[in-house]
């Protein structure tokens, strides 16, 4: 469990990073305190399901599209 968690955020920060992309422009576009962005991106907390949505929208992506990226990632 732990480490999707990790995962999850490594690919919240890898695909923030692809767009050349400030934790604080992404947490803008999400509605989200930077700080805990940057808390999910470490991995240090568990988003839920909507605010990971949130996440997915601002990014230009699907939940579900985000999630396989988490998955392939965890392997």
């Amino acid at each position: 469990m732990t480490e999707l968690i990790f995962s999850f955020g490594a690919t919240v920060r890898s695909l923030r990073e692809g767009r050349g992309w400030s934790q604080e422009l992404l947490a803008e576009k999400a509605d989200l305190n930077r700080s805990f962005l940057g808390e999910v991106e470490r991995g240090k907390v568990i988003p839920s399901l909507a605010t990971a949505a949130k996440l997915a929208e601002a990014l230009g992506s699907k939940l579900s599209s985000l999630l396989a990226d988490c998955e392939g990632r965890a392997d």
